[in-house]
């Protein structure tokens, strides 16, 4: 039989507890859920994005060109998809390649959030840090300020939700292609109404421009917003048993759904932003008579129009100039071949076809 001795036995434990903590001793660090949509690991990384820039680079620079955006401008926010990297593609960079700042607050999707009985409050979680690709990506010491200046009636904190939730998680990997040492506040916008929307965005806000006072940050450099959301999810099939084709699931649909997609985007997400236009998006995605209900389903019907109103009243809180949208780009799962993924170890989570297919929109606002 063999023994080791108490200190062995010690140093085991604690060896234990590092490696099961995500690498630090004493850490909580929220492990990846989609592996294979999203890359996890650097070299995996580094490939998705040379084969993005290889292969669709040149849509960015036609929409840079479009709109004079220089390479260095920071955005303040920035609307950003989170579907797999192999059919969203080129339009990650061009969403996120001008967020500057260190310090990134995301605004995801709250995906179960009827599994897990959240709404109208804002969910944060309590990990140290998130995996991704390039090592621990850290939870800001922020996210506690920012906390004890809101309402306890207005967040709770969740980390099962934001541990099974991918809207965020597909963000950080290309964050930190770009800066490595990126620090971010992830929080969930589950079920709420246009109303509650409204309170608590301006809550968030009011509590973010006084952490941004305290700490002297410039909101574009030191920190930005960053809000998660794929666009119409269209078709008839594959879609758990319901039917979101009213245009029909056809070429002449899919060309109809493109300009009911337009219509929201042109009206609502560009140009100066406004509580008006912010209102009209959830007038075009959420039901009437019930908040909880699609009228046009946008997985970020809550993400959205919160995180704009946070920017709008974040804006008005500092006394900035008006903040404006700018369209970097539009695609949809069929619009344009895959970004080839296989060999990488990734891969495909839903089909993409005329009858299954998603929209993704990356709007920049400076």
């Amino acid at each position: 039989m063999t023994y080791i001795s108490f200190r062995s036995y010690n140093l085991l434990l604690v060896l234990f507890a590092i490696l099961v903590s995500g690498g630090k001793p004493g850490g909580k660090y929220r492990d990846p859920v989609d592996t294979v949509g999203f890359a996890t690991r650097s070299w995996q990384m580094d490939s998705v994005m040379s084969r993005i820039f290889s292969l669709q680079g040149q849509k960015i620079v036609d929409a840079w060109n479009q709109h004079d955006i220089k390479r260095f401008t920071p955005w303040k926010a920035a609307i950003c998809p989170h579907d797999d990297y192999t059919y969203a593609g080129w339009l990650y960079p061009a969403a996120l390649r001008n967020i500057k700042a260190n310090t990134v607050i995301l605004i995801g999707v709250a995906h179960k959030a009827k599994k897990f009985g959240l709404a109208n409050r804002i969910v944060f979680e309590d990990f140290d840090g998130w995996k991704g690709p390039y090592g621990i990506a850290k939870t800001s010491e922020w996210r506690r300020k920012i906390t004890n200046y809101l309402p306890k009636s207005t967040y709770v904190v969740h980390d099962s939700a934001h541990a099974s939730e991918h809207s965020v998680e597909a963000l950080i990997p290309v964050l930190q292609y770009y800066n490595r040492k990126v620090q971010i506040i992830p929080v969930l916008i589950p079920y709420m109404s246009y109303e509650t929307m409204e309170e608590l965005a301006s809550s968030f806000a009011l509590a973010l421009s006084k952490v941004i006072q305290e700490q002297d940050l410039k909101w574009n450099s030191d920190l930005a917003i960053v809000i998660s959301n794929d666009a119409v999810h269209y078709g008839d099939e594959s879609w758990g048993g319901s039917n979101y084709a009213p245009y029909g699931n056809d070429s002449a649909g899919y060309k109809r759904a493109l300009e009911h997609e337009q219509e929201i985007i042109q009206t609502c997400l560009t140009g100066p932003l406004s509580r008006e236009k912010i209102r009209r998006f959830t007038q075009f995605t959420i039901q009437d008579t019930n908040y909880c209900t699609y009228k046009w389903t946008w997985c970020g019907r809550y993400s959205v129009p919160f995180g704009l109103l946070a920017t709008y009243y974040l804006e008005r809180a500092l006394h900035t100039d008006p903040v404006s949208g700018i369209l970097l780009g539009y695609g949809t799962s069929i619009s344009h071949p895959p970004v080839p993924v296989d060999d990488l170890k990734m891969g495909q989570t839903a089909p993409a076809t005329l009858r299954h297919w998603v929209g993704y929109v990356a709007v920049g606002f400076k």
